[in-house]
């Protein structure tokens, strides 16, 4: 092989080795967003429709502020076993590359960088201890005006896919 050819691409392969570490490093990630929606209801029906939807998705009621209308949410967010094999494969896939290349570099240490693929079950480890976490959902809703067909207002402060799953559940619309 070129001798320019190899270290040409080791250094190919690191990258995209570094670039495996940051997305299996973002897969545990804290992904809270804030967000306003606006609701057509009034609060005495929309109050509890999100209380029955937060109690299916395995939330309880953590704290309540009736001054400022205000309840939090809590629930333990499971890994996904799906999530966790499959971040151990890719890291299998990047770490075997990478032991090909630097085993055709140094051929007397190729076992001990082929031995570099026994290190891919950390990253699902990695991936199930970080992610198994205690999940908060703030929920403010602000009454409509003394019109009344001005819609409720909702402010919320939760997961990304929590925010788009209630959306899509009770029919909440964007406050932009």
């Amino acid at each position: 092989m070129d001798t320019a050819t190899l270290p040409s691409t080791l250094l190919l392969t690191f990258l995209l080795s570094v670039g495996l570490f940051f997305f299996i490093r973002a897969s545990t990630k804290d992904r809270t967003q804030t967000t306003q929606l606006v609701c057509e209801q009034d609060e005495a029906t929309l109050m509890p429709q999100l209380r029955e939807y937060f109690q299916t998705r395995s939330y309880r009621v953590a704290a309540v502020d009736p001054k400022q209308n205000q309840v939090t949410f809590e629930g333990i967010v499971r890994p996904s076993w799906f999530l966790a094999v499959f971040l151990t494969l890719l890291a299998a896939v990047g770490l075997l590359c990478l032991s090909l290349v630097l085993s055709l570099l140094f051929p007397n240490l190729s076992t001990v960088f082929l031995g570099m693929v026994l290190l891919s079950p950390l990253s699902g480890v990695f991936y199930w201890k970080k992610a198994g976490k205690l999940e908060k959902v703030s929920l403010k809703v602000e009454a409509a005006q003394s019109d009344q067909h001005s819609p409720t207002q909702i402010t919320l402060t939760a997961h990304r896919d929590e925010i788009i799953e209630l959306r899509r559940t009770l029919g909440l619309k964007s406050c932009e």
